[in-house]
């Protein structure tokens, strides 16, 4: 019995540099000039080895033209989590400014350890970036060493200081903590509660409440410290939480996340919000406004923070250097019907 053969076919051949070249009836060192430095070719000559790159279905060597134009066209932005809109609305923003200057976005979450942060940006670093976005202030040793050393571009985002590693975008927690303060003051609150998520930055508004209540005279205000990710059910325990240590008129709470959920335990108790227990957030997230009640909290331009850390590395990697390398966006505090 005869054994048929079996044909085998050689898989179908990627396209080349030289086909784009054959297809758009230009040198292949034009091409690739178009491809890798196209503010160095005149625009009729682009948009032909455009199509014929659509044409052939060519796949650009990213990492071979940024050898050669010693740009990678890739930002790494490092953000602690996105599970909340409190961080995703600046990350968008970032990658839509991004996007419109030519540049790709790289995006890793870090949790809140200084060393799974330090771990991935020196894995990212091996990527080539041409410049990186780091989230708050607060580095390991480690990690300013290795970004010092690689001598690109930083953005630190959503944290304030004089002393950045490179460019700021930010605004003051200690700040926010004291203007919520002075408006538990004003509003004639007199036995505050807080409910408090252990980020870094969180701690910097919880103490900058602390020391506006304590210079008013205020006692240290009940608290209840909860795990990170701040989620809606721990400001629902927080609040049970609270209520065993002592009476309180006031809740202030590190998250909206936090504040709608202890806003729901308490009407639960049959609490009335805020005649019987007055409730406040932070951030302003997409909830707050239409949330029963809609939640008093304070509004920071996550969007706006997007964009000005973009502008600010675009323009540093493409050599122009920024006005001003310290931005404050600032904060509102708004007050709704919760408190």
């Amino acid at each position: 019995m005869t054994t048929p053969k079996i044909s085998r076919q050689s898989p179908p051949r990627a396209p080349t540099l030289d086909d784009v070249a054959r297809v758009a009836g230009l040198s292949s060192m034009t091409v690739s000039r178009a491809i890798n430095t196209p503010e160095r070719v005149r625009p009729e000559t682009v948009e032909r080895v455009m199509s014929a790159v659509k044409a052939t279905g060519y796949i650009p060597n990213a990492l071979a033209g940024g050898l050669a134009s010693r740009r990678s066209r890739l930002v790494a932005v490092v953000v602690p989590q996105i599970n909340n809109s409190m961080f995703v609305d600046t990350i968008q923003s970032l990658n839509d400014a991004l996007a419109a200057r030519g540049y790709h976005m790289l995006l890793c979450m870090s949790g809140y350890t200084p060393q799974t942060e330090a771990e991935l940006v020196a894995a990212l670093l091996s990527r080539r970036p041409d410049g990186i976005v780091l989230t708050g202030i607060h580095h390991s040793t480690e990690l300013k060493k290795i970004v010092l050393n690689a001598n690109v571009p930083v953005v630190e985002i959503w944290d304030s200081t004089p002393t950045p590693l490179d460019m700021l975008v930010g605004f003051s927690h200690e700040k926010v903590g004291q203007a919520l303060g002075h408006f538990l003051l004003r509003k004639g609150y007199k036995r505050p509660g807080l409910i408090w998520a252990e980020d870094r930055r969180a701690q910097q508004r919880r103490a900058g409440l602390c020391e506006a209540l304590t210079l008013c005279g205020f006692s240290a205000p009940l608290q209840v410290d909860v795990p990170l990710p701040a989620r809606l059910a721990l400001g629902r325990e927080g609040v049970g939480a609270l209520l065993a240590q002592g009476e309180c008129d006031v809740v202030v709470c590190s998250s909206d996340t936090l504040a709608q959920g202890a806003i729901m335990e308490a009407e639960s108790c049959g609490l009335r919000v805020p005649q019987d227990l007055a409730v406040v957030g932070f951030g302003d997230l997409d909830f707050a406004a239409s949330n029963r009640p809609a939640i008093t909290t304070v509004s920071v331009d996550r969007h706006e923070i997007g964009l000005r850390a973009a502008t600010l590395l675009a323009d540093r990697i493409e050599g122009i250097d920024p006005e001003n390398a310290i931005q404050d966006v600032g904060f509102t505090l708004i007050e709704r019907e919760s408190a």
